[in-house]
């Protein structure tokens, strides 16, 4: 059967609420389906008329009374503030795989009277609230989604045509933009969360929520060699330093106990000394390949810039003092010294298994956010591409 594209898109309610997480660890877990793009948007009027004007069709199987009201819905709440301007903040995921529409449709769930249950996104973040009378008195989608292939291939162009002018890392999205302590910081959700499908991700990006920040960018990515090596180049030469020590340790101990040779206090800093430098670049080896999933020893000329085999989601935060707020709930790098609750005690395995990065000050985050280029991001290729298949 062949594979399709499928699209879901957070409402800017949803991502106040700080549900994000909490959508994304359903779609994740209940669809099997593979997150391949993701962008954040602050729509303009021109991509919100153009998108309303497809959601109401005779195609669609949800009631008519419905459609309208996610129609008037979007243009109400994902279009700019007509008195201010200001723009919303709105995410789109893509999904590939087998019956992507289709999952993505039963997963997001439609509107029932008297629904009680928590089966679908809608009938946990969403709510249709009636007056006696039988009209609406509130309604919130808490995401949209296509109905079916044809359309999912319309909108999809639509939100790919804007990507560029209305996506991407947004400007003056957070209202402390303009205040002294207002900063900017990178997120790696690391590969380990993506080995299957499970709800981590999404976990763990509700703990960042904790935070009180708002994602003002986001992309699926995977990591070249070039960019892990550049990425963690200041680990280097910290980790051959480091782990001098310790090797220095280890190799008096075997060496007394293997071959009954005495280690001079000496000896050993002159061991640790010729041998730490050479575990650190080992370490440092592991790091880069198992953030792309290649060794940078075994991979030479161009292969070094072409996309690794591992797939992380990299996101901006951004609010009052982000970097420590950020840190706190991710946790120390040792996941066995992280505080219960945090996001390493929680998900993270070792030292490099550790579930996510996080930017340890204001200019990394600037020099983090280069080197990933988080102002460039393939939804749109993603979407043209897979169209001219």
């Amino acid at each position: 059967m062949a594979e399709e594209l499928s699209y879901v898109i957070i409402t800017p309610h949803t991502i106040y609420k700080s549900r994000t997480g909490g959508v994304l660890a359903r779609l994740l877990t209940r669809t099997s389906l593979d997150l391949v793009g993701a962008q954040m948007f602050a729509p303009s009027q021109a991509l919100i008329d153009e998108y309303a004007q497809n959601i109401v069709t005779e195609a669609d199987p949800q009631d008519r009374q419905i459609q309208e009201l996610i129609r008037d819905y979007v243009k109400e709440n994902l279009a700019p503030d007509p008195m201010t301007g200001l723009r919303e903040r709105v995410m789109v995921l893509l999904f590939r795989g087998e019956n992507a529409v289709r999952r993505i449709r039963n997963t997001v769930g439609t509107f029932k009277k008297n629904c009680l249950g928590g089966e679908s996104i809608r009938d946990t973040y969403g709510d249709i609230v009636h007056n006696r009378d039988g009209t609406v008195r509130y309604f919130e989608p808490a995401v949209l989604a296509s109905p079916n292939v044809e359309e999912a291939h319309t909108k999809l162009k639509i939100w790919a045509k804007y990507s560029g002018s209305d996506g991407g890392l947004l400007e003056k999205a957070v209202p402390t933009v303009s205040d002294p302590a207002h900063q900017r910081t990178l997120v790696i959700i690391k590969p380990d969360n993506f080995k299957f499908p499970s709800g981590r991700p999404g976990n763990i990006l509700d703990i960042f929520s904790r935070s009180g920040l708002a994602i003002t960018a986001i992309k699926v990515h995977r990591m070249t060699v070039a960019e892990a090596e550049e990425f963690y180049r200041p680990v280097r030469d910290v980790l051959k330093e480091k782990l001098a020590g310790p090797i220095g340790e280890r190799a008096r101990d075997i060496l007394g106990s293997a071959l009954n040779i005495p280690v001079t206090p000496e000896l050993e800093k002159q061991i640790g000394g010729l041998l730490g430098p050479l575990a650190g670049e080992q370490q440092f080896n592991s790091i880069v390949k198992f953030m792309t999933g290649r060794a940078p020893t075994e991979t030479r000329g161009e292969a070094r810039n072409e996309p690794g085999t591992e797939k992380c989601i990299i996101l901006v935060y951004e609010g009052i003092d982000a970097v420590k707020k950020i840190r706190e709930v991710l946790g120390p790098t040792d996941p066995a010294k992280a505080p219960p609750g945090s996001i390493r005690r929680e998900f993270g395995s070792t030292i490099m298994v550790n579930a996510a990065h996080a930017s340890d000050s204001p200019d990394n985050a600037r020099r983090e956010m280069d080197i990933v280029k988080i102002r460039e991001n393939n939804f749109k290729s993603l979407i043209e591409s897979f169209y001219q298949d």
